[in-house]
């Protein structure tokens, strides 16, 4: 059994100094202090890419991470990266969509606490994606607090505890009992050749909406952008009342694509429901469903990268690439 972890930084990876804690350990490192085991054959190389707070974590990085996975997935039976929190779930997000049919599990993880102090999470967490990555199913996933949970489906949900990651509308796949993986979401195995398919447009605005939003400040943000996400409340709408962002929405419309998610943190858009729903599906808003706000933000990304066709954007939103959707909330 031969696995790599590949090194980028963030918080499991820094040291105290004195402008606070920094990105500095090589994975070398972090595997020793975590006192990570080779043995029963195990043989873990050591790759660091990066090392950088994940605040910084830019597109670009989700690309040369996906490309280092890419050209090491045939010397290896699982690869794990170790990622600042803060980023992680649009890496894992972004990379779902970058990398498809992949051969072997690639599992993201981080910490909470500094492998540098004590009581730290690193140990643990590194050893539940170690363990995944040694016989799980190939894909992209994220190991936090013994729990395996869907790379597309993951959220960042507190900013300090250490349980801080929780999968979205998607069970979580396995857990770590001891030393052993019990499944609890069985996932199909890819299908087909490995594709790097790294397209990616940035140029994508995100807005919460909010009580008071002038459809002025909309409109500015729209000329500087290719794409946009709305953030809306519970199942979805735009405002038009007192001041009209629905009239506003639905002329940007006609030109990039407007992509609404919501506020809440399980269930989804639905358009369908409310008749403010209803006239943001008339403006030309595409509903994201049950997609996390990572996994929405990166894959228009994505799509703009392919193409700047409103139907063919449309049409990509709409389809299931990594099992970031549940089809029957489009």
């Amino acid at each position: 059994m031969r696995l790599l972890v590949i090194g980028t930084g963030g918080t499991i990876a820094s040291a105290k100094t004195e402008r606070g804690y920094k990105a500095q350990l090589g994975i070398d490192e972090i595997l020793e202090r975590a006192e990570v085991k080779r043995h029963d054959g195990l043989i873990i190389d050591c790759w660091d890419l990066l090392n950088v707070d994940s605040t910084l974590i830019q597109p670009e990085d989700w690309i040369k991470i996906g490309k280092a996975v890419y050209e090491s997935t045939s010397d290896y039976d699982g690869i794990v990266i170790t990622h600042g929190t803060d980023t992680l779930a649009y890496t894992s997000s972004a990379l779902s969509f970058i990398l498809r049919n992949l051969p072997i599990p690639v599992v993201l993880t981080g910490s909470m606490l500094p492998i540098t102090e004590p009581n730290s999470d690193a140990p643990g967490n590194l050893k539940t994606a170690i363990r995944f990555a040694m016989e799980g199913t190939p894909g992209v996933y994220v190991a936090f607090r013994n729990k395996i949970m869907l790379g597309t489906r993951v959220s960042k949900v507190h900013s300090l505890g250490l349980n801080a990651f929780q999968s979205i509308n998607y069970p979580d796949i396995a857990y770590l009992k001891g030393d052993k993986i019990i499944f609890r979401h069985k996932i199909q195995p890819p299908a087909g050749e490995m594709v790097f398919d790294p397209a990616l447009d940035p140029n994508v605005a995100y807005l919460r909406l909010t009580p008071g939003l002038s459809p002025e400040t909309f409109l500015a943000v729209e000329r500087t952008v290719h794409g946009m996400v709305l953030e809306g409340y519970g199942a979805g709408g735009i405002p038009y009342r007192g001041r009209d962002l629905l009239a506003a929405v639905a002329r940007v419309a006609e030109k990039k694509p407007v992509l609404m998610t919501t506020q809440a943190l399980y269930g989804g858009v639905d358009l369908t429901r409310y008749e403010v729903g209803k006239k943001a599906l008339e403006a030309g808003v595409i509903p994201a469903g049950d997609m996390t706000k990572e996994a929405a933000l990166t894959k228009l990304m994505w799509a703009l990268g392919h193409t700047r066709n409103l139907d063919e954007i449309r049409e990509i939103m709409k389809r299931n690439l990594s099992m970031e959707l549940s089809p029957e909330l489009l």
